[in-house]
């Protein structure tokens, strides 16, 4: 176990940015630690040779910016990422990696990683990225930037897909089976945006039961969704008329 520990939280005046480095190559470890230690408001507080010990340290030390590194033994950077932003908000995480595919940048970002900078960013880069950290920014490259947005857009359009697809499907042929009164009455309560327990108040049903009847009306009408359903219903009303 490769842990280094330089100071206490006490010890460190306010004014310094309190860094610890997650990285599993020493050699990059510690040329990192000498860079930030030449700037006379940053001090290195600990460094970590895996994710397991990220956390752990960061834990213990509560730095204001951690250095993560996302290829890692023991535990993965995305994984120690997103435990170290749930468990201290205050503690900033600057990803510092080679690695720049589309999935890893993202995961990165939703793990709750403030700021994304590939290892051949230049030195006056990374200081200035972590003095802008400590200010409460976020900074990502306009490569990386992008990478993010683009992801959001397919994310976005895979939804919009997949609403079409419920369209779709309720707008095809079905061989329904025909509902009773009550499942019609909570198929229209349905339609109109009622959670179960709603729909329970107004036909004065256990929610419980409620939820028999939905899964009935799915059975009969072939539906995977309340959204299918909702959209079913709305279907028969302008046919009805």
């Amino acid at each position: 176990m490769i842990v280094r520990i330089v100071t206490s939280p006490a010890e460190a005046p306010q004014s310094v940015i309190r860094i610890v480095i997650a990285e599993d190559q020493a050699l990059v470890r510690r040329g990192a630690a000498l860079l930030l230690s030449m700037e006379s408001d940053m001090e290195v507080v600990g460094q970590a040779c895996n994710g397991v010990e990220a956390v752990e340290l960061t834990q213990l030390l509560r730095p204001d910016v951690v250095l993560m590194d996302l290829h890692m033994p023991l535990k993965g950077g995305v994984v120690a990422t997103r435990e170290i932003t749930r468990a201290l908000p205050h503690t900033q995480v600057l990803v510092l990696t080679t690695l720049d595919d589309d999935e890893t940048v993202f995961e990165a970002v939703r793990a709750g990683a403030h700021a994304y900078l590939l290892k051949d960013a230049a030195e006056n880069e990374l200081l200035e990225t972590i003095r802008a950290l400590k200010r409460g920014e976020s900074r990502l490259t306009p490569q990386i930037a992008r990478k993010v947005m683009d992801q959001f857009r397919r994310l976005a359009q895979s939804a919009q897909s997949e609403l079409l697809r419920a369209e779709l499907t309720a707008a095809a042929p079905l061989e329904a089976e025909a509902l009773n009164e009550k499942e019609e009455k909570v198929l229209e309560l349905i339609a109109e945006g009622m959670s179960n327990r709603q729909i329970g108040s107004v036909l004065f049903l256990a929610e419980g039961t409620v939820k028999n009847y939905v899964s009935r009306i799915m059975d009969k009408l072939h539906a995977n969704t309340r959204t299918e359903l909702a959209i079913l219903s709305q279907r028969q009303r302008r046919t009805e008329y």
